[in-house]
């Protein structure tokens, strides 16, 4: 074998690492363990229910559900066999699904549970490529074609270990290893082809850089469709063997954290955001000598974490002040949150505020702000221990270049890259250049040492503080059909949830001869009829109506009524910030 994919590095893991415990779920009150070992074999007999469902190398298979052991089973069985899985995200539509399954010509599904069965049960005729449905569990169900694990595992008991090696063996570095749906600025979600050799190289450069070992504990949260998620909880573990604990509903994520106590913990914006709300609510609130004591630590804390983001060893005053207040505030804080254990935390997947990660210093946690999308496998720049830098993304990774073009746009190129986008070589050509840099939509400037800063996005996609990639165009085209609408623009960007501007039709308005309360009732039906077709992390919560239209001579629209979104933006800041309030 001259290549080494993550199946089999997840294979080999299991020999090695034997009982040691591969990950956990949550039963009632306690948690139980998988040994690696039974990981190892839980993947071959899943690669071999594949095989013997007809799936052949270059296929593909489509996983819909939440987090838990059997998805990513799923997924590192379907890379061994030499297909590519495809995730699905949870909260999608009916439609939004078909559409995966479809494009991706999948036809094997595995599904979470009867609820997530539905979506694809509905759309079943729409859907003639897909023969098989697996189920995550063992729920009972009389649907034609729909088969239980168990049943799924058992139909593959002929096949020999053999064959499942042959077929890993077979495994090319450039051959595709799996598919990521992401939204682009207009029409249709895109499939991202990563290559095996992509996976494997992230997977083992992120080790190098970050020591995580076998003793090691992380949380999986974040869809599994996402690659930050699979970054974490799927390629990282092949190298490490760490430990990682299934979390199904993020609305428990809070209580796990505590429970868990990881080592390692990777999160969005909106994570911090939430923990920096807490922390802030509770130490807001002192006075006097204890406000005194806390707005000392959080200097030292600062002024600490800032002298190791250098590279430095903190000592002397510096260094004995910081051990008072750990114990004094620090690890009390800690503690409260569940981060008392951790040795690395990190936040990607959309920007993190300076303001947050320098307030964390201040309790003293380093947060590695890092950044890429799907098409880098998650990630190109990474923030090093030892070298941090707060507002940055880091530096390049190892054997990825990072260069800026003309007009701005962040392109990078490595090992990394992907294969280009499933039967869409057009998209393809303008991502990919020639000379194999990634045009990455992201505007902003590498520094004289060589740290990565975002300044602005050249590309209309909106990344929420959830890490959700929205497309906004396709829900103003949506309500842009309402008369009584001259523009809509959807706001969401590096934020909780998406809200919408609306500017109203002039003529319209006066030809309705409307009061202000049936307008308003009119666009919120509007933007009802809208929501019922989206995914609840895609509906719009808030809207404001401007009090005068969007204007060419303010330059908020170009001559041809195209919106100009960063000036709306500017112009509109007091309206916008009131909508998150």
């Amino acid at each position: 074998m001259g290549f080494e994919t993550i199946a089999h590095r997840i294979l080999t893991t299991g020999a090695e690492r034997g009982n040691a415990a591969a990950y956990a779920v949550r039963e009632g009150d306690r948690w139980v363990t998988t040994s690696w070992a039974e990981y190892a074999s839980r993947v071959r007999d899943a690669a071999k229910g594949l095989i013997a469902l007809g799936v052949e190398p270059a296929m593909s298979v489509s996983i819909l559900g939440t987090n838990q052991p059997e998805w990513v089973i799923f997924d590192v069985a379907a890379m061994a066999v030499g297909a590519m899985p495809a995730g699905i995200y949870p909260t999608n539509a009916p439609e939004e699904c078909a559409y995966v399954i479809n494009h991706s010509e999948s036809p094997v599904v595995l599904v979470q549970n009867l609820e997530q069965l539905e979506k694809i049960l509905v759309k079943r005729h729409e859907l003639p490529g897909l023969r098989h449905i697996v189920l995550m569990g063992d729920d009972a169900t009389d649907a034609e074609g729909v088969m239980t694990w168990g049943e799924f595992v058992a139909s593959g008991r002929e096949i020999s270990d053999e064959t499942v090696d042959a077929r890993m063996d077979a495994l090319a570095p450039r051959d595709g290893a799996t598919l990521l749906y992401t939204s682009g600025t207009t029409g249709p979600p895109k499939a991202v082809v990563l290559p095996h050799e992509a996976l494997a190289y992230m997977a083992m450069t992120l080790m190098e850089i970050i020591p995580v070992g076998p003793e090691d504990r992380v949380i999986s949260f974040l869809p599994l469709s996402h690659i930050a998620e699979q970054v974490v909880t799927l390629l990282t573990p092949a190298i490490s063997g760490h430990m990682v604990h299934y979390e199904m509903d993020i609305r428990r994520l809070a209580e796990t954290i505590k429970e868990v106590r990881p080592t390692a913990f990777f999160a969005v914006p909106r994570v911090w955001e939430k923990f920096y709300a807490g922390v802030d609510e509770a130490v807001g609130g002192a006075t006097g000598v204890k406000k005194a004591l806390a707005d000392r630590a959080f200097a030292v804390g600062r002024k600490y974490i800032g002298a190791i983001n250098r590279g430095e060893t903190p000592g002397g005053w510096l260094g004995l002040q910081y051990g008072l207040f750990d114990k004094l505030v620090y690890s009390k804080a800690k503690e409260a949150m569940g981060l008392d254990q951790v040795r690395f935390v990190f936040s990607g997947a959309a920007p993190l505020s300076p303001a947050i990660a320098e307030f964390f210093a201040g309790l003293g946690l380093q947060i590695l702000n890092v950044y890429g999308e799907s098409e880098c496998t998650g990630l190109c720049s990474f923030n090093r221990p030892a070298k941090n830098r707060f507002g940055s993304v880091g530096p390049a990774l190892p054997d990825v270049e990072l260069k800026i073009a003309e007009d701005g746009e962040i392109l990078t190129r490595g090992p990394n890259n992907f294969l280009g986008y499933l039967k869409n070589p057009e998209a393809t050509s303008v991502a990919l250049s020639e000379d194999g840099f990634l045009h990455t939509g992201d505007v902003g400037y590498i520094d004289d040492d060589g740290f990565l800063f975002i300044t602005d996005r050249k590309k209309d996609i909106i990344i929420t503080a959830g890490g959700e990639n929205v497309t906004p165009s396709l829900i103003e085209i949506e309500l842009n059909k309402t008369p009584l609408i001259a523009a809509a623009v959807v706001i969401g960007d590096q934020r909780p949830y998406l809200t919408v501007l609306i500017s109203l039709d002039a003529d319209a308005l006066e030809e309705m001869g409307l009061d202000a309360d049936t307008v308003y009732a009119e666009v919120q039906k509007a933007i009802d009829e809208t929501n019922k077709d989206l995914a609840p992390v895609r509906q719009i919560k808030k809207f404001t109506i401007l009090e005068e239209p969007l204007s060419i001579e303010r330059g908020e629209i170009t001559p041809t009524f195209k919106v100009k979104r960063k000036v709306v933006r500017d112009h509109f800041a007091a309206e916008i910030d009131a909508m998150y309030k």
